[in-house]
């Protein structure tokens, strides 16, 4: 789906063809011969389209005869059925700047676009530079908002994780890590796309403009410190998890020898007395309460020392 849009009056208002728009989205599905088409149309090399079907593309900028191509990786929710996935990942957006159009391809729909498209409004289409540093803030609030989402499933899930001991809250805690792992590269792949930017000269920028990137930037830190904040304490928390799980199993394992020895004495105090050899009380009536009450007592004489030395 290509979506066309045009700035009249401040208002925001699609069109239906190419030349009059000033801001083109790009949504998926694509088919590839529809992406030669309009990469014809536009006069954009097919490359610059296609590198957002990619999923692992990096944050880069490059220029070929004038258009200038920006790839940045933003977060978006993990649509896939498998369990064991993430809950979260990054995505590539491709922001093209034509000779006089800013073009956005998307491999799928995400927030950060919705959102400039909700503010698009307010945007002075001329200045083509202030509406990519304008997207690359969508994308840092974007990481801010699934960030503090993230916090707080972990939050819940340590805590049902420790309650519960659940299995599956231990599972559900991975995806959570697999998530911070995926914001932590993008969002360093992102800073160092946005510095080479700021130090470059490739969209000659205006002293506001950089300093503008120059925020942009600071928050990105920001949201990048706090992935790895939050990748820490997650570790962590599964590490100590692990630690009470290998302890509670080494008590239960105790636990269970010493019953085993317990039990096991009065089996050895039969099997004596079953011996077909001369023993005492063998001949003696009251052998059949001796022998019991020898196991109990030899029983009770282990069970107390166990108990005295912290064993149970």
């Amino acid at each position: 789906m290509v979506q066309y849009f045009k700035n009249v009056g401040g208002q925001t208002v699609e069109v239906d063809k190419p030349e009059s728009a000033t801001w083109i989205n790009i949504l998926p599905p694509l088919k590839q011969e529809e992406f030669v088409g309009l990469a014809e149309t536009l006069d954009i090399p097919v490359d610059f389209l296609t590198d957002s079907l990619d999923i692992d593309e990096r944050s880069r900028y490059e220029v070929e005869d004038g258009v200038k191509l920006i790839v940045i990786n933003t977060p978006a929710e993990n649509n896939s059925f498998n369990d064991s996935d993430a809950y979260y990942i990054t995505i590539p957006i491709c922001v093209i700047l034509t000779h006089g159009q800013v073009v956005t391809v998307n491999s799928f729909e995400n927030g950060a676009i919705k959102k400039f498209l909700n503010t698009f409004k307010n945007r002075n289409p001329d200045k083509k530079n202030m509406i990519v540093l304008k997207i690359f803030e969508k994308v840092v609030q974007n990481y801010m908002e699934f960030l503090k989402e993230i916090n707080q499933k972990r939050n819940q899930l340590e805590q049902k994780l420790f309650d519960n001991r659940g299995g599956q809250d231990l599972i559900q805690l991975v995806r959570v890590q697999k998530s911070l792992v995926y914001f932590v590269t993008a969002l360093r792949s992102n800073e160092t796309l946005m510095a080479r930017l700021l130090r470059s000269q490739t969209l000659s920028l205006s002293e506001d403009e950089k300093e503008f990137l120059e925020d942009l930037i600071v928050d990105n830190a920001q949201a990048l410190e706090m992935a790895k904040v939050y990748t820490n304490i997650l570790a962590n928390s599964m590490e100590a998890y692990s630690s009470v799980v290998a302890t509670n199993l080494n008590r239960i394992l105790k636990w269970l020898t010493g019953i085993g020895l317990v039990l096991s004495l009065p089996l050895l105090v039969c099997v004596i007395f079953c011996m077909k050899v001369p023993l005492p009380f063998g001949d003696s009536p009251a052998a059949w309460y001796v022998i019991p009450l020898l196991s109990l007592v030899v029983s009770s004489l282990v069970c107390g020392y166990f108990i005295k030395n912290k064993w149970f």
